[in-house]
């Protein structure tokens, strides 16, 4: 009777073990399907630096030396970078375009960052409705065209900007980008408008002057945050914007003339999203015109550091990134 009992406390107990074992490997297997049902996906664009994300630390603080962009964008997680000319002009007139542009190559070669464009600022207005004015300003942008080849970057950013009426400058725009996409075709480059004030920030007026253009190698660069049309480079951040142009319109109006694209970002909220802008919707329309491209990261809050400010917006890309991505 005793060995008989035994043995049925002896039976109970290896099935309550295989019973709980079962149960460990069940939820195993449902921790790996959670875990893969959350997995990150590869997003459908590249993210890039937009070097104007660090211009305090460059002109105010003193704390990065723009020549080591590409190390510090690589520090960041970036896979490319994007110059801003204006940043290395003491560079220049101590060094030289040579031994800057020397350093730059050989720095992002050695952290392995692709090269994307160059934002071109102060030489003139392209779209200047005075014939002598635009051809010197054309001119002022071969060397660039020539930095932008050297450096391996696909493109420069060039602001049309100029004075007269909507149509006047349209077609003094359109002459000023005909003219140096010449140029800029031989070399391989492309030229690429930002909305960035005036009449640049108007999607239809951009839009159209692009059509009229029609070059292959003449393009846009959509700013998610510069859509203002009377304030400065057209920042909506600006307290005295009053007039912002409907950002979602402006950048679906863009995106097929688009060959870069500019994640703008200003103060962030408590849960890491931009109260200006809805960056789902910004990114879903930078999805359904088929761009695959860089994604350049440009922070210009206030609210948290720069480079708190680069992780932020990085890491909201990559989040909308996520949701976006099949």
């Amino acid at each position: 009777m005793k060995i008989i009992t035994f043995r049925i406390l002896l039976i109970l107990l290896i099935s309550s073990i295989i019973f709980i074992s079962c149960k460990k490997n069940e939820k195993k297997e449902n921790e790996k399907i959670v875990s893969n049902n959350t997995e990150e996906k590869t997003p459908f664009f590249k993210l890039s630096l937009a070097q104007w994300s660090l211009h305090r630390a460059i002109r105010e603080n003193k704390t990065h030396d723009p020549l080591d962009f590409a190390e510090k964008a690589n520090e960041l997680g970036f896979q490319g970078i994007e110059y801003v000319s204006q940043l290395y002009n003491k560079h220049i007139e101590s060094m030289g375009m040579d031994s800057v542009l020397s350093i730059l190559k050989t720095n992002s070669e050695e952290y392995g960052m692709k090269n994307v464009l160059i934002m071109v600022d102060g030489e003139g207005a392209l779209a200047s409705t005075d014939d002598t004015k635009r051809k010197t300003t054309v001119e002022n942008h071969y060397k660039w065209v020539d930095a932008a080849k050297y450096l391996g970057c696909h493109s420069i950013r060039v602001n049309a900007h100029g004075e007269g009426t909507a149509e006047e400058v349209a077609a003094a725009a359109v002459d000023g980008l005909n003219q140096l996409s010449a140029y800029a075709e031989k070399q391989g480059i492309n030229i690429l408008v930002e909305n960035h004030g005036g009449y640049t920030s108007n999607g239809h007026w951009l839009a159209d002057v692009m059509k009229k253009v029609g070059k292959s190698n003449v393009g846009t660069l959509p700013d998610f945050g510069n859509f203002c049309q009377t304030i400065g480079y057209g920042s909506i951040n600006d307290v005295n914007c009053k007039d912002p142009y409907d950002i979602y319109k402006g950048l679906t109006e863009l995106m097929p003339f688009a060959k870069a694209v500019s994640a703008k970002s200003y103060d962030f909220d408590e849960d890491g999203n931009q109260p200006k802008i809805d960056y789902l919707k910004m990114m879903k329309i930078v999805k359904d015109a088929g761009y695959t491209g860089f994604v350049g990261v440009e922070y210009e809050g206030n609210n948290v550091s720069e480079l708190k400010g680069i992780e932020l917006t990085k890491e909201l890309l990559l989040k909308v990134g996520n949701e976006l991505t099949e």
